[in-house]
């Protein structure tokens, strides 16, 4: 089973969430874990959340703009729902507007749930060489539960809601919970994210990351590689990044 994390604040205590038995990489490799985005990175969802935001909003009788799915997109709901109340005036609370959203969500994922192309093989690939794995999304648990139950909870070590960590993305915060969840130094970790939202968060928390981008165009940077799918990732080419930099 896939681990949670314990509570907000408790940063140390993570080392015991790791499933017993996983350790990092065998000695002599410079990668030590491997830390995984989910919409839009693992799973083709990203749109999935445009279209459910779009229905919630025209049901109170707003219309929203196409240019705003490039603010939303990537980051904790609590940005994404307080800008489009913001931004439409819309007579509801965030609250009131995170639990219609997830309830939207998660119909449209117990219907179809598409993975990326590649990702089905990355994660085989990370299991089988019993690569330390962790899923890190600024989606809410209950999300992520479901998510994982299509991607396999048996992929991944330990898991991070973003209602799990009191600063989600674009904060460092659920990155270094999960290197430290997992033993790992985030120097050594390969971060896969398709948002600069998410970049930016595995950057600060000082990781090499694959950038996938899904909306929005990424450029590469120092510690920073991009490509067009995962079809180009494997545990070489992950391997291989950790050796541009130690």
């Amino acid at each position: 089973m896939t681990s949670t994390v314990p509570a907000p604040g408790t940063l140390p205590q993570a080392l015991d969430s790791a499933r017993p038995g996983q350790t990092p990489t065998a000695e002599g490799s410079a990668l030590q874990a491997v830390l995984l985005d989910m919409d839009g990175t693992l799973v083709d969802t990203e749109g999935f959340w445009w279209d459910v935001e779009v229905e919630v909003f025209a049901a109170l009788g707003h219309t929203l703009d196409e240019s705003w799915r490039h603010v939303v997109v990537g980051g904790p709901m609590t940005r994404s729902a307080g800008f489009l109340i913001e931004a439409t005036g819309a007579a509801i609370t965030l609250a009131e507007l995170s639990l219609l959203l997830n309830d939207g969500f998660e119909a449209r994922i117990g219907s179809h749930l598409p993975l990326m192309p590649g990702a089905a093989r990355l994660l085989a690939e990370l299991h089988e060489h019993n690569i330390p794995t962790a899923l890190v999304s600024a989606s809410h648990r209950r999300i992520i539960d479901r998510v994982l139950t299509a991607l396999g909870p048996h992929h991944f070590s330990l898991s991070i809601g973003g209602d799990e960590v009191s600063r989600t993305k674009p904060h460092p915060d659920p990155y270094l919970l999960a290197a430290a969840g997992l033993g790992a130094d985030p120097a050594r970790c390969a971060v896969i994210e398709d948002t600069a939202t998410g970049v930016a968060a595995a950057e600060a928390a000082g990781c090499h990351v694959v950038a996938v981008p899904s909306i929005a165009p990424i450029v590469p940077a120092e510690r920073r590689t991009v490509v067009p799918s995962l079809e180009q990732v494997d545990l070489s080419f992950l391997r291989g990044l950790m050796t541009l930099t130690h």
